[in-house]
Formats: C-alpha cells, structure tokens, sequence
C-alpha cells in the first residue's frame, strides 16, 4: 500500500503575551558571523546564566531572572505552519509579582523553604497560550504576532521595555510545510529566521508533554459523550500516536524522543476533503462536515439488508444495518452525481475513512502489543462524529478491549513540540499539579462561529461586549445537531449505538482550549491518603438535574454578585461597564457548559466556582467583597474579647463543645448563599451570630463530636498526647474567621499544638485571604495574650504595633502561631494543587481542619488524609443538605476522621 508522507495541520484556540532576555554589546558584534559557520544546532538560542540573579525580593513567589550577559533574545513563541492552519504557541510571564513580605519571609524559613532548588531558566511562571490563523490569512497573523511582539520576547519582556529590539539575530522555532514555504516571508515582515523543527519530533514530543503535564488531557468519545481519562505518567509508555492529517502516519511511542513510524495509510483527511469537493463542490473542510451532519448514508451505502432482502446475515453475525460496501448502492442505481444528496455522499465518506482508520489503528496496535491508541490530526479537530466513529471502529474489532482516545490540544500537538525545542526552557520536570488551566473569554462566538482572534484588551473585550448587547444579540455557543431518523449502518461492522445529539463542527471545539498557567510553586498534598484516587469535587455534574440546578443558582446570584463588584469600586461608570460585560461573559461561558459539560474538561462545582472568580479577575475585580469584609471584620474583633473571656469562664469539656458551636454558628455568614444573604437583612453580624449559637442543639446532622472531644481530651484513664501541628482550612471573613477559627485555634495553641491558618491566595466572594489574615490576627492579639505570643513566635507580629493589655513584649510563646496561602482563588480546594507553602506546612501536620461549605462540603467531604481530619460546616443549600447529609438547609456537619 502506497503511504503519504504529509501529515499536515491541527487545530484550536486562546490569547496573550512572551518573555525575552537582553542582548549585550560583546555579543551585538559577534552577530556578524555567517549562518553557514554554525552548526544546526549551536543555532538554537543559547542562555548565558553567568551573573544570574533574581530581580527584587529573592524570596517572592515567582521573582523574576535577570540574566546580564545574555546575547540572543530568547523567543518564546513556535509555530506549526500547515496547508490550512498555522497553529501558534507563546509563552508569557506572570505579570504580577508579590511585594516584599517579612512574614512570607519568616513563614518561608520556619517551614524549611529556600530558593535553592529554584531552576535557572527564564520560565518560572507565566501562561501558555494557543492560537490559529488559517494560513490563507498569513498577514493576520504576522500582525498579530508583530503587534504582541512575539517573535521578540513580547512586550512584557525586558528588552522591549528598554527599547533594545534587534531581530536580526533573533530565531523562532517553526515546524509543518509552511515552515519552508513562508520563511522568507517571515524574514521581509518579522526580520526573524525560523529554525525548522522535525514534524515528527515535534508531534511526539508534544504529545508526551500534554499526557504527562496536563491531568485531562485525554478523554474517549462514544456515543456523542466525551469522558476524560486519567493516565499515570508513570505507565505512559509505549502507545500508538496515530496522526491523521493529509495522509495518516502511525507511530509506536517507547518514551521521549524514542519513536518509530510503524505504518500509515495514504487514505486520510486529505482524502475526504478531496473527495469530497469533487463529489459536493464544497469549498472549505468545514463545509463538508457540516453537510455530513444532515446525510443519511442508507440512500449511497449498500448494506447487508439489500443484499439479503432485508435480512440478517446471522451466521457470520452481520446485521440487515451493517454497511456491505460504502457508495455501493449508487452501482444499481440509474442516477447521475446530481441526483444524490450532498449531505448523504458527505456522511457516507466520512464514515468510510473513519472506520478504516480505526480499524488499521487497531490491528497496529494488536500487533505491537500496546494498550493505548491516541489518535490527532487535521482531520479530527474536535469534531465529534468523527470521534463517534473512530471510537467504534476500535472498539468494534477489538470486542470491546481496546478505546480510541484523544488529546484536547491536538491541533497544537506540532506547535507545542517546537515550542518545547527551544533549549533550557525548563519545561521538562512541570508535573500536572503544576499546570493549571484557566478559559478568559477568548474569541467571541456569535451564531455559532468564533469572530476574530482572541479577545486581549480589556476595552475591546468590554466594547464588544457592549456592541452585541445594544443588537440585542446574545453571546451563545453553537447548537447541537441531531441525527436525521434511520441513519444505518457501518463499513463491515454494526453502527454506533447512538448517534447522540452532538454532532460538532470544528468551530464548537475552539474555546475547549484554556491558557495554560505554569505555577512551578504548586505541589500535591502530601496529607491525601491516595492521591492517585482522590476526587476533590463531591457533587457530579454529570447528571444532568444536578448540572441544570447549580446553573440556575449561579445565574440566580449572578446580580447580586455583579452590584457587589460595581460596588467595591465606587460604582463608576468604568465599574459599570465592567460588571454589565463580567456578567455577559460569565453567562456565556455557562450557556456553553450547559450545551456541552465537557468543553473545558472534567466538570465539577469547583471548577465552575472558580471560573466564576477567574472571569472577575479578568474583567479587574480585584475583591468584589472588600468592603463588606473590612466592616464584618471589625465589627466582630469588637466583640472578641468577651467572647475569649466567656470560653475561659469555662471547663475543658464545656469550652471545647462551645469552640466547635462557634465555629458552626460562625459559619453561617456566606455572601456565595442566598439564603444567607437573605439573613443580612434581619439583624447586625453579631445578631445574627448570636441566634445562631442559640440554635447549636445536637445531635446534628453529622455528629462526630464526642469521637473528636475524645483523642482531644482523653477519657477519665487517660490523657492524649496534644496534636504536634494543626493545619486550619479558614473560609469567610467577619464571624467565620474571628469569632469562630481563631478561638478554635487559640485552643489548640493553648495545648501545646502548632497552628497553621491556612487561607486563599486569591479573593473569593467573602473568603478571607492570606495577605489578610495577619492584620486580623494582630488585631485579635491585642485581645489576648495567648494569641499575642503564637503571633509573635510565628512571624505575624514583625510590623504590627500591638497595644497588648498586659504590656509584654517579650516572646516566651513556646508553640507558633501562622499563616500560608492554599495556592487557591476560589471557595473550594483542590489537594492535586497546593502552594509549596502549605506542602512544606503539611509535611509535620497531625491533624487538618476543613470549614466551611466549599473545602468541606462541596470539596473534599469524601477526601481521605493520612492524619486526623475534622470537617466543620452548616449547610447553606436546601439541594445539598438533601442529597450529601440527607437533611436541611441550616443543618451542621462535625465530621471527624482519624488518621488512616
């Protein structure tokens, strides 16, 4: 069989900026040697790390690497340049740095944490970014990356700041046809070379990457259901790539840079396309994929049923349905090209080409021994009966003991791999808990179609928000198609079991794609007793009442919400225009989960929670709830010290019983309920508090106190050793954190027990933050004495001026007293992704308290640790008490979990 040696073109899409180093005078000159003296790859840019040295504070998050004596630009932008699309991948540095902080400091040296296992490389943090251009449109895109300045660090880099752009020196990597074909024009436009990467190589490698760094990367696709797998990185190895572009070529991956191409089929995409405009006059793939959607195959196909006379073939298990020969009824027929439907020609070719893929690919994968088939390319691009009928063809021949699965970031599989080309980037050791996906609102859809690249800008996002809302035009997702009624059979074999009722074109599939965020300072939890097994979110999103119900919530709060942020910034007119295209945005976005739950990967309340706080920050509403915390805060730390005074009134058994009543009552206030914020309009915080410590009557919902009273307090014959470190998950502001947490952890501090308060690092709704939380726990200290010297002992004291009743200053606390951010900017906590902060922290940690509905109750309320664990929580949500406790709204969750 004769093969095709091209495997062109991918697909997808998303937005932003890239990162380069300056260039120095020696290195200036010596830019005069030719091309021809260097070898191909000592063209590669190199990183000079001689007088390396972090910018501003050494001991920040993500500082930044100034390198002095480095002479190329480093390009952190690859291409794969196809017949169809020219597929982008840019690199851009986190723009945010963390100003000095002694307490970060001090927390840092205490937990063991040091920047010497830092990596020299110029990525320590920043966002990977994919995009397309169709390479028709070749003028598009040099504008797009000269305007970004792409091809010469982007504009957030150093060089471009100080104006210091040479691109004569400057080379991108690229890879696909076009890499040949259009380097002269890169050249005349950019001033740039492009060093051209192996087509191959660059596949292979970019499939590695995503399969070892990005935790859904890979789903299966049956029966118009999409159903991410999860792949120990560890037991990658070996599998089937099968790339279907032009041509299809298979490859037999053993590990990274080690592959072989072990077959291939010359009948691929190109096939369809050209097939297909000779046989619909079609202009465009898409077109032809479209029309596939309204053809039934039965008027073109012939099957087994026409041969038999409507019968089974039972003997050799072939049903009346199943396709005897694709096209082959037209040979009986007296009918000219004209005389059949496009639609059904379209259908009947598609299916013919993807069920013969699947087969070869199974038979391939048979004969290598290898348990997993991956399938990308040109041709698939996230359309999903091409998927459907990939999918049964594997599983069809292989009687059910192989799937065909596939890669969200396909299309960019080439463009990835020659990003990760670039010597040094220090991509090589990112680990899946390190990379976190985030979807702005890229490219706008309208009817169905995305319109122009990516959004950037916040007033273009904002004007073309405003644009669409005075047409009165909605921002939707495309509709889903459904099968016509009767469409039969497959190439020698049975047809799917159901067509479903998503049948997607390639441009449904663009806003699957997010920014892929590179935070190298996030680890696992090293508390969680399985982390291969562990699954943060409680409620599934795969039903579908369940999915429509927190829709409808969230909608319902949008409002709300949205005055909250107006609000925090003085309601002016900018403010207003924010909120008015925060809540378009946000709403598209759900519209689009509700078409198709899967679209951004695996689904749960946490990632909808947190999309909801990213598309905030995006519009640049910093913390819609500032305000409104600063207020509760104070009004509850002038009622603390009577409340301190009234626990210590109190016997041990009493005191301890009251603690975890506080911490429940507390934890009604909840700006993210609407139950609660109906509860505002009743009475003060401290009223209401104060009812609700009045309602504390047990036996609650879920009761594990007395189990808990007993490993802290013993029994009459015995006394427990105290926990050696307590980690405290604290969830909202106000009563939650002052009047309920901080006595609790007081308690502890009191038994001997170091205490960790763990908050979020970024705001969300009325969640108290990390950068917070010292100022709070200052002022309480000003309240006790207790407080005062753990603060102190802890690092939390170093700038605060605290008027201590008793006038000490002495620190003669013999237990610390801290805080450290979760690595979270969101109501729920997911342990596959924590600061290295909190991991260090973790690491002595004997007992963990969870509060609050988001980390105890929509996350987390099945997790299992290795030390202690108490959930705290009232239920705030008539649907969730209902189905997690089994009981109602209000209800209080003490949930106690010895160690495992």
């Amino acid at each position: 069989m004769e093969e095709n040696p091209t495997i062109p073109d991918e697909d997808n899409n998303d937005n932003n900026n890239n990162n380069k180093e300056k260039e120095s005078k020696e290195e200036k000159e010596m830019g005069s040697l030719s091309n021809s003296m260097m070898h191909r790859s000592s063209s590669r840019p190199q990183l000079d790390l001689t007088g390396a040295a972090i910018q501003g504070n050494f001991e920040e998050r993500n500082p930044t690497i100034l390198l002095p004596n480095q002479s190329d630009d480093i390009s952190h932008l690859a291409l794969d340049i196809g017949g169809s699309l020219i597929k982008l991948v840019y690199f851009s540095r986190h723009e945010d740095h963390p100003a000095d902080d002694k307490r970060k400091r001090s927390i840092k040296k205490r937990l063991g944490l040091s920047n010497g296992n830092r990596r020299s490389y110029p990525i320590l943090g920043g966002r990977l970014h994919f995009v397309k251009f169709e390479t028709l449109k070749l003028n598009e895109c040099l504008d797009f990356i000269s305007t970004k300045q792409l091809h010469v660090g982007g504009i957030d880099s150093p060089s471009y700041s100080s104006r210091l752009l040479t691109d004569e020196n400057t080379i991108i990597k690229a890879t696909g046809g076009g890499a040949h074909k259009f380097a002269d024009v890169f050249k005349e436009r950019l001033g740039v070379s492009i060093d051209k990467e192996d087509e191959m190589d660059c596949l292979v490698a970019g499939a590695n990457f995503l399969l070892k760094a990005i935790r859904h990367e890979a789903f299966t696709h049956m029966e118009g259901q999409k159903e991410f797998v999860q792949i120990d990185h560890n037991d990658l190895f070996p599998y089937l790539l099968v790339n279907i572009g032009s041509g299809v070529s298979m490859m037999k991956v053993d590990g990274d840079g080690k592959f072989e191409r072990v077959s291939g089929t010359n009948v691929g995409g190109g096939t369809y396309w050209g097939l297909g405009r000779l046989l619909t006059n079609c202009k465009s793939f898409d077109e032809l994929l479209e029309l596939s959607q309204r053809g039934d195959n039965k008027n073109v196909d012939m099957l087994v049923g026409d041969i038999y006379g409507g019968l089974d073939y039972s003997k050799i298990g072939l049903s009346a349905s199943t396709i005897a020969s694709s096209f082959g009824r037209t040979i009986s027929e007296s009918k000219e090209l004209s005389d059949y439907r496009p639609e059904d020609i379209s259908l009947s070719l598609l299916r013919m080409i993807s069920y013969n893929i699947g087969q070869i690919s199974y038979l391939n994968a048979l004969r290598y021994g290898l348990k997993r088939i991956f399938f990308g390319g040109f041709f698939i691009r996230g359309h999903a009966y091409t998927m459907d009928s990939i999918s049964f063809a594997v599983h069809f021949w292989s009687k059910g003991q192989a799937q065909a699965m596939f890669l969200r970031h396909e299309g960019f599989l080439c463009a990835l791999g020659a990003f990760l080309s670039y010597e040094k980037h220090g991509l090589d050791d990112l680990m899946a808990h390190q990379l976190v996906e985030r979807f702005p609102m890229g490219a706008p859809y309208v009817d169905g179609k995305i319109h122009g690249p990516p959004l950037v800008d916040l007033n273009e996002k904002i004007s073309w928000m405003e644009k669409f809302m005075q047409k009165g035009t909605e921002i939707t997702a495309p509709v889903p198609m459904a099968p016509p009624p009767g469409t039969t059979g497959v190439g020698g074999f049975e047809r799917p079991f159901s067509m479903g009722g998503t049948l997607r074109s390639d441009s449904s599939a663009a806003l699957n794609i997010g920014v892929l965020h590179l935070v190298p300072t996030l680890d696992v939890f090293p508390l969680l007793a399985d982390p291969k097994t562990y699954e943060p979110n409680t409620i599934d999103l795969a039903d579908r009442s369940e999915l429509e119900y927190w829709f409808t919530v969230l909608s319902e709060h949008l409002p709300d919400l949205v005055d909250k942020a107006v609000a925090s910034e003085g309601r002016t007119d900018d403010a207003k225009r924010r909120g008015g295209a925060f809540a378009r945005a946000f709403s598209a976005h759900l519209r689009r989960l509700m078409e198709e739950p899967a679209a951004y990967g695996k689904l749960g309340l946490a990632n909808l929670l947190e999309m909801r706080e990213e598309c905030l920050r995006e519009f640049q509403f910093v913390d819609a709830y500032f305000s409104i915390k600063q207020r509760e805060n104070e009004a509850s730390l002038a009622v603390l010290s009577d409340l301190l005074m009234e626990l210590d009134s109190m016997n041990e058994d009493a005191r301890l019983l009251a603690l975890i009543e506080g911490v429940l009552a507390a934890n009604i206030f909840d700006w993210g309920s609407r139950a609660c914020v109906d509860l505002y309009h009743k009475g003060t915080i401290i009223e209401i508090y104060r009812m609700s410590r009045k309602k504390m009557h047990r036996p609650w919902q879920v009761d594990d106190f007395d189990a808990f009273s007993k490993r802290m307090l013993g029994s009459a014959n015995e006394k427990p050793q105290p926990h050696k470190r307590a980690l405290l998950f604290v969830d909202n502001s106000g009563a939650d954190i002052v009047l309920g947490m901080l006595p609790l952890a007081r308690e502890l501090l009191r038994r001997g027990t170091e205490v960790v308060l763990v908050a979020n690092s970024l705001p969300a709704l009325n969640d108290v933050t990390a950068m917070e939380l010292p100022e709070i726990v200052a002022e309480a200290a000003k309240h006790c004495d207790i407080l005062r010297k753990a603060a102190e002992a802890g690092g939390l004291l170093v700038d605060a001026m605290v008027n201590i009743q008793d006038g000490s200053v002495e620190n003669t606390a013999s237990v610390p007293l801290m805080v450290v951010e979760n690595g979270c900017g969101s109501p729920c906590i997911d342990f596959r992704q924590v600061s290295s902060e909190l991991a260090a922290a973790a690491k002595d940690a004997d007992l963990i308290i969870l509060e609050g509905m988001g980390r105890a109750l929509h996350t987390n309320f099945n997790a299992h640790f290795k030390c202690d664990a108490l959930k705290l929580a009232m239920v705030k949500n008539q649907r969730l008490a209902e189905k997690l406790v089994k009981g109602n709204i209000y209800d209080c969750v003490c949930r106690y979990e010895p160690s495992r």
